[in-house]
């Protein structure tokens, strides 16, 4: 969340940045403000009270050995009334301080200068472009279409076994999905990206700790009896492997890949563009995590852009770059950009990536700092960037790599499937 010493001292300038997030934040942010003034004059108040209990305390024990027990028995009366002051001090406070994080949880992350004004995906700013467009031959379909002709992906026996968006895959299709999950891995690897196992079950403070939770509960699947969360994506349990850390800087920076499953409740999506694999509750995704010095953060958000490219050039799929607009970017994010496919079956564009640096907003909740040379605690950068997420991807394989003879796998997947062609 937003630093609140950051909010109280550029409070036109938090305003003006969340504009640009289509957001009149004037209202919140006045109220962060004096809700941050009444917490601070209570706790002065708080802590000068118990400051006059301790020296009445002390003055007490002075009277009692000098036999002044007299006096000892007034200055006692004063303590009990303040040590019952001090409980409704310390009791306001808290509320204070509780109801101004509440507060704090609902405001996004604030825009880099660089992101685009805009409130709609068709406000996004086209970057980077990629790949050359393949002609299809005649009668080439979709992937809904292909996967039941090749017997490699099964939506109706997942509706039987848990619902719409949990697609069963099979043979040729599941080694290709495992194959893409492996290739995935070994190239974060090879680029320096530690991989972890992690668990795909979150609490509740790890929900907060990445943003998650408040806003996108309803999107979240919650096993109430546990209260555990099942994850939206990797970023979540691997960020909070760093949550109440402090780092030296010299374990800067800190780079993790990871592979999980993925659960979205993705309500309210319907229509012909969520058909197949363009939209599912459950589904595999690859990620890296980067925890970064501030200085550095930017230019590491470039190397994963131009790490994420080589995996698309090696893949041969055409692809393009956004950089996303104000209203289009996700609650934690200060700057994020989404890759996409072309798919040809489809005539559009299919999103497989995003790529954001979260600046201090993650850290902040998660209280991951690191020692500076000067042996001060600084917020860390947080970064995220999907590496890939496999359905689209897999979609554009099948559909861009169709011929009339079968599917051609990519000749960079030959070895991690073991065969050539799906026929």
């Amino acid at each position: 969340m937003l630093q609140i010493a950051f909010i109280r001292e550029n409070q036109e300038k938090v305003i003006k940045a969340l504009a640009k997030r289509n957001i009149d934040a004037k209202s919140v942010v006045e109220e962060v403000v004096q809700l941050d003034e009444n917490r601070r004059a209570t706790q002065v108040e708080l802590d000068n009270t118990l400051s006059e209990s301790n020296k009445l305390s002390k003055d007490i024990g002075e009277l009692m050995k000098a036999g002044e027990k007299a006096k000892a028995a007034i200055l006692k009366e004063k303590t009990v009334s303040l040590k019952e002051k001090s409980k409704e001090l310390g009791e306001k406070a808290e509320a204070l301080a509780t109801e101004l994080t509440n507060l704090l949880y609902t405001l996004p992350n604030l825009p880099a200068d660089i992101v685009p004004e805009g409130k709609t995906p068709d406000d996004n700013l086209n970057v980077f472009e990629e790949g050359d467009i393949p002609v299809l031959h005649e009668g080439a379909q979709p992937h809904w279409e292909l996967v039941k002709k090749y017997d490699i992906i099964d939506f109706e026996l997942g509706v039987k076994i848990a619902g719409a968006g949990f697609p069963v895959y099979k043979g040729k299709g599941a080694r290709l999905q495992r194959a893409l999950i492996n290739y995935f891995l070994d190239k974060n690897t090879a680029a320096g990206y530690n991989e972890v196992q992690v668990p795909h079950l979150v609490n509740e403070a790890s929900g907060y700790g990445t943003g998650q939770l408040p806003d996108k509960e309803g999107q979240m699947y919650h096993s109430t009896i546990d209260d555990l969360y099942l994850i939206p994506t990797a970023e979540v349990p691997v960020t909070n492997l760093f949550r109440d850390v402090i780092l030296n800087e010299s374990e800067l920076p800190v780079l993790h890949t990871a592979y999980t499953p993925c659960f979205r409740r993705e309500a309210g999506s319907y229509g012909a563009h969520v058909r197949g694999l363009n939209r599912l509750h459950q589904f595999d995704k690859v990620e890296i995590v980067r925890v970064e010095h501030p200085d550095n953060s930017y230019a590491a958000l470039d190397g994963m852009v131009e790490h994420v490219k080589d995996i698309l050039k090696e893949l041969k799929l055409p692809y393009r770059v956004l950089r996303l607009c104000g209203g289009d970017m996700g609650f934690t994010s200060a700057l994020t950009y989404d890759f996409e496919v072309f798919s040809t079956a489809q005539d559009r564009w299919l999103e497989i990536s995003s790529v954001s640096n979260f600046e201090t907003f993650q850290a902040n909740r998660l209280k991951l700092r690191f020692k500076d040379k000067d042996g001060k605690n600084q917020l860390a950068h947080t970064l995220n960037g999907s590496s890939l997420a496999l359905p689209r991807v897999l979609a554009g394989i099948l559909e861009n790599y169709q011929t009339p003879e079968g599917i051609v796998i990519p000749e960079v997947l030959r070895p991690y499937c073991g065969f050539d062609i799906i026929n």
